[in-house]
């Protein structure tokens, strides 16, 4: 039996994300492929815990010796998705608390904040400065006139909305697991 779930994570969220796919698996349903922006496919299997980890790569595609190394701790690379590499290890076969996680320590993961900041954030950031808040301030101050520039006003609007939700959400909560890891 399969299924498929929509769930809609921001690149803040990634750890919420685990959390999902782990309760997932623990109620019999292992995930088999992510399609963007926001499809989960699943397989029916035994009930099992399973302790799913993400780490953002958006600049590498599978390395071999990167996935090897995973592998040889345990490891099981299962997909990518948007940058994102997904793994996954059986719950039961860790020994310590590290071994459940893909990091060692805390640099590693304020690196891979700063990436999701340098890669996602910047770019995003600055789609909103150049395009979503100049085309909305003119349909604000009613350069655009008509039925098909009234639309285009509403979606730029809709946008404006969405962009400082995400600016606003993924920044404060990248910043506060920044600052968590940096102590």
């Amino acid at each position: 039996m399969t299924k498929r779930e929509i769930r809609f994570y921001t690149v803040a969220d990634y750890l919420e994300e685990e959390q999902w796919l782990r309760d997932q698996h623990r109620n019999g349903w292992k995930i088999t492929r992510m399609t963007p922006p926001c499809f989960y496919y699943f397989e029916s299997c035994e009930p099992k815990d399973v302790i799913y980890r993400l780490d953002y790569r958006n600049d590498v595609v599978e390395d071999e010796t990167y996935l090897q190394m995973l592998k040889d701790f345990g490891w099981e690379y299962f997909g990518k998705c948007f940058g994102w590499h997904y793994f996954r290890k059986d719950a039961d076969v860790i020994e310590s608390k590290e071994e459940g996680e893909l990091f060692s320590d805390d640099a590693s993961r304020v690196d891979l904040i700063s990436a999701i900041v340098k890669t996602r954030m910047i770019p995003l950031a600055i789609i909103f400065l150049c395009c979503v808040i100049p085309n909305f301030w003119r349909f604000l101050s009613g350069e655009f006139t008509g039925p098909w520039w009234t639309f285009i006003g509403i979606f730029f609007a809709f946008m404006f909305c969405v962009y400082v939700y995400l600016i606003s959400h993924c920044g404060s909560k990248l910043k506060m697991l920044k600052d968590k890891y940096q102590h």
